[in-house]
């Protein structure tokens, strides 16, 4: 295409220089349209040749505008993406939408879901009971637990269990939900989209060659937002379980974090049944708990079991529970996008950063290339047509 695109030039130039073997009146008209057309070429060669490297090898300034301007751009997608995608108010809608506490009921009132997670819990308690030394444990139990609990905080332990929640996978379900809006949003928002790349062009930069870019750019970014809504291994889906695991890491670490921990620790501490608890034999609590935890008809398993139900059915019969949960998921959530939104976005911003300059732009003119070439062919028609319109009004009018 660039052949093509030339070979218009080239052809304007031989006519313009023919047409001085010739003489007559209609020699005229036909330099002017070789003269204008020529002109015309070299003007749009420049604009397109300016977006993605420096014409001649010359330092004019505003010129080999990908190449020095890749890591605005990555800036400015990664500022995009946060304010649009990454809000509060986007994550808590599509929560909101999603209805998880009436799903989950729905799950845990059947009988055989509401026995898997029993099994699961009476398997835990065995094998942490089973390790325990008795005397080791009435020891703890009598002189240390509650001055320990007192003086560590639970942030650390509580960072430890949620990364050890997100090892297992469990967050997945609450990433598809944001990575399902995002999609939506990019795929209905074409005009938003363009806008961001037309805004940013350089002002003498032909609105057409702006349109084609900002159509590349919103392919683009929507094939980007199928593949991170497909595809469970993207790079977008790993970084948002890094910043996750960097959010367990800020419980263990952040003061102001282990604070709001602190606070919820106090109130476990001070809870009757927990008194009480401390205050139980272990010899007996031992026995009861592995004795439950081994019978499958155990009257424990059986209240587990049956309350697991119970609350399944509760959390799709009753709105007030559903819209409590829901609550608690989309502050939750939304407590997590407000705070760690910047470590999500940085994913686009340093990856851009890393990317080579010139290889960068050598892509995206392979991309779009072929569709600028036409600009400069356009470029020589129009300016032929547009000479030979004012050399013709010149000549009528003077």
């Amino acid at each position: 295409m660039k052949l093509v695109a030339t070979s218009f030039l080239v052809g304007a130039t031989v006519i313009f220089f023919a047409t001085h073997a010739f003489e007559g009146a209609w020699v005229g008209y036909v330099r002017a349209a070789a003269e204008a057309g020529m002109v015309g070429a070299l003007a749009d060669w420049f604009a397109v040749t300016a977006l993605f490297k420096r014409p001649l090898g010359l330092p004019i300034p505003h010129t080999a505008i990908i190449p020095t301007r890749k890591n605005m751009f990555g800036k400015t997608l990664g500022d995009f993406v946060g304010v649009n995608f990454l809000s509060p108010e986007v994550v808590q809608d599509k929560l909101k939408r999603a209805g998880i506490a009436e799903r989950a009921g729905a799950w845990i009132k059947e009988p055989e879901n509401a026995e898997r997670i029993t099994n699961e819990m009476a398997n835990v308690i065995k094998g942490a009971i089973t390790v325990l030394k008795d005397e080791e444990v009435q020891a703890v139990l009598e002189h240390a637990i509650v001055k320990r609990v007192t003086e560590k905080p639970w942030g650390p332990p509580l960072g430890k269990l949620l990364n050890q929640v997100l090892t297992d996978g469990a967050h997945h379900k609450l990433v598809d939900l944001m990575c399902d809006r995002a999609y939506e949003w990019v795929r209905d928002n074409y005009d938003k989209v363009s806008l961001i790349v037309t805004d940013r062009a350089p002002t003498w930069s032909p609105k057409f060659v702006d349109a084609l870019l900002g159509d590349k750019v919103y392919t683009e970014l929507v094939n980007f937002a199928w593949a991170v809504k497909t595809d469970v291994t993207h790079p977008m889906r790993l970084a948002i379980d890094q910043f996750m695991i960097e959010f367990s890491e800020d419980m263990q670490t952040d003061p102001a974090t282990m604070q709001k921990a602190e606070q919820v620790k106090q109130q476990v501490i001070n809870h009757p049944d927990v008194q009480k608890l401390i205050s139980s034999a272990w010899g007996t609590a031992k026995k009861m708990l592995i004795d439950a935890a081994e019978d499958p008809s155990s009257e424990l398993r059986k209240r587990v079991t049956q309350g697991l139900i119970t609350l399944g059915t509760n959390l799709t019969s009753d709105a007030d529970l559903r819209a409590k949960v829901d609550g608690w998921l989309e502050q939750a959530a939304g407590y997590v996008v407000q705070n760690y939104r910047a470590e999500i976005t940085t994913l686009i911003t340093d990856t851009v950063e890393r990317w080579d300059a010139e290889e960068t732009s050598r892509k995206i003119e392979l991309q779009v290339g072929r569709d600028l070439q036409f600009i400069r062919i356009n470029g020589t028609v129009v300016g032929a047509l547009a000479g030979l319109v004012i050399y013709t009004v010149a000549n009528a009018l003077f």
